[in-house]
């Protein structure tokens, strides 16, 4: 073997060493678990929430605010938790300098909630392309959590990303023709930059169900469901049955073609509604749920990332009927008001 071959065979298993620093592989089973939105006006009391979430096995739960009676209603539950940073605050947290950064952390999240309890701070939700006004303040207000959590020695257990919503993306079909809306690549950018550096992952919102209403012509009912019996879309040698892989390999192929790869996806928010929709119906609900849960307990991957298991949120507890928008996203809910299934789902 020539003295140059070594040479790169030296950098290559320098490379993938480096790699699995940054990116460790998983084990196990993927985690799953359940958003808890409270945009409703007949939802029990956060305590009696808990005690559901705690009876039916589930061991992560997303926030979407900080309510200070909701968070210590988690405390000493073991339950993990992902803490959403609403889009209002992002201005005052981007303009913050270090000790006022830190002591908004302090008081507001770990004065009601233990750090080991909180897997991530979700800094704003859907910000790019949907509440736009936000969009300058998002990777400041980043920086300064990190800087504040860095302080903590809290930034190996505690991760900071901002979950986007999968419109970022554009040519996502086939997957690996994704790239980045080019209008946001400004901000996107400097977004997976810190996501790479600081071992974080990228939160994408997910909903299979949206992409089949509004494109029947090209996406079918089974493939949104994971009803495929056979490979329906082929990217190269690569092959998908469903479109969550589908979507899920299109931010790893945006990643990638902005130069960043190995950075983990997390599903944010994914379900499927029970009414008031095309196809939405328990039946389907229980389907598209039952799968991501069953996935990810197998660790299942998607075909770009095969070894490596997604983990996941599914939208939602309850039904959220002061929720705006089309009448079906009202109906996301997997437990009645009363605690009841809305179908058939088992977390563990």
């Amino acid at each position: 073997m020539s003295t140059i071959n070594i040479q790169h065979l030296s950098l290559s298993l320098i490379s993938i060493y480096l790699l699995l620093i940054i990116f460790p592989s998983s084990t196990g089973a993927a985690p799953v678990g359940i958003c808890y939105g409270r945009v409703a006006n007949n939802l029990p009391q956060p305590s009696s929430i808990v005690n559901l979430i705690k009876s039916n096995g589930i061991k992560y739960v997303r926030l979407f605010d900080i309510d200070p009676t909701t968070l210590k209603s988690f405390s000493g539950t073991g339950i993990n938790l992902t803490i959403g940073v609403p889009n209002e605050l992002l201005p005052f947290l981007a303009n913050a300098n270090e000790a006022t950064a830190l002591s908004w952390l302090q008081s507001n999240v770990f004065a009601h909630i233990p750090a080991n309890q909180v897997r991530y701070i979700a800094v704003g939700n859907e910000v790019f392309l949907k509440d736009p006004f936000y969009t300058p303040y998002v990777v400041t207000a980043i920086l300064n959590l990190y800087q504040a959590l860095k302080t903590l020695n809290l930034t190996n257990s505690i991760k900071l990303s901002s979950p986007q919503a999968a419109s970022v993306v554009t040519n996502s079909y086939p997957p690996s023709a994704a790239i980045f809306d080019p209008y946001i690549e400004s901000v996107i950018i400097p977004l997976v930059q810190y996501l790479y550096d600081s071992r974080s992952p990228f939160m994408v919102n997910v909903y299979p169900y949206f992409s089949y209403v509004n494109n029947k012509n090209h996406v079918s009912l089974d493939y949104a469901l994971f009803k495929s019996k056979n490979n329906t879309v082929r990217d190269g040698a690569l092959s998908y049955s469903n479109l969550f892989d589908a979507s899920v390999d299109a931010f790893v192929s945006a990643m990638e073609k902005v130069g960043f790869e190995g950075v983990p996806v997390v599903v944010t928010e994914t379900g499927w509604p029970t009414k008031a929709g095309e196809a939405a119906s328990e039946e389907n609900a229980s389907l598209y749920n039952g799968n991501v849960v069953r996935r990810a307990a197998d660790d299942a991957g998607t075909p770009r990332r095969p070894e490596t298991g997604v983990e996941a949120y599914l939208f939602d507890l309850f039904d959220e009927n002061k929720k705006g928008g089309e009448e079906y996203e009202k109906h996301f809910g997997i437990f009645g008001p009363d605690g009841v299934k809305a179908y058939d789902i088992d977390f563990n």
